[in-house]
């Protein structure tokens, strides 16, 4: 990374800072006892539905823990990493992944979760700009694809808050609760992330 393209892409105001720290959220690896609210937020088929794209088979805590285990100490970083996000105050809020990692091209995608005690809080959003933030400013990728169902407003426009645009929309790719859905894609490239950043600090 040239010291060109740090100057023109760091936008820090203050670089004594914790990166994985926000004003509501701060990241950090995930632990076993992780497994215990995720193992309970599996009755929220909705929330499930939505971010799947179907419903999920009960699991036991037995499952959820080999999941969990899958993803302490960060095994591998181009499969994916799984961040476990934590409110201010300490309480364990839900989890972020970073994935579909193509070194190659710069791409990546996310998928995140906040548990339903703990939305409408802003947590997800600001999560989201960290893990931009590491994708864009440490890794040295350049462009974030993702995408929700056509109709999820609130997926939607949370992409929107963080500067993605909507690239276009794939019809009738995905079936669930008896219908077929859009998959609605959006995308953000560091260049959009910056200036989004740029006028969130702003507005702080």
């Amino acid at each position: 990374m040239s010291n060109e393209w740090c100057s023109r892409y760091f936008i820090f105001k203050d670089m004594d800072f914790d990166f994985w720290k926000g004003d509501r959220v701060q990241l950090r690896a995930m632990k076993e006892s992780d497994a215990l609210l995720r193992n309970e937020e599996t009755r929220d088929s909705n929330g499930f539905r939505l971010m799947n794209w179907g419903v999920e088979a009960p699991k036991s805590l037995e499952m959820d823990k080999a999941d969990v285990a899958e993803w302490i100490d960060y095994k591998d970083f181009e499969k994916g990493i799984m961040f476990a996000i934590d409110n201010l105050e300490g309480e364990h809020v839900g989890a972020i992944y970073l994935n579909s990692i193509d070194m190659k091209n710069g791409t990546f995608s996310f998928g995140i979760r906040i548990y339903r005690p703990f939305r409408n809080n802003g947590y997800a959003q600001e999560a989201i700009r960290i893990v931009l933030r590491y994708a864009f400013f440490e890794q040295r990728l350049q462009k974030c694809n993702s995408g929700c169902i056509e109709g999820n407003l609130a997926s939607q426009k949370m992409h929107e808050n963080v500067g993605f645009v909507v690239e276009g929309s794939v019809r009738r790719s995905i079936y669930m609760n008896g219908h077929y859905y859009n998959d609605l894609k959006l995308g953000l490239t560091v260049e959009e992330f910056v200036e989004n950043e740029k006028a969130y600090s702003g507005s702080k």
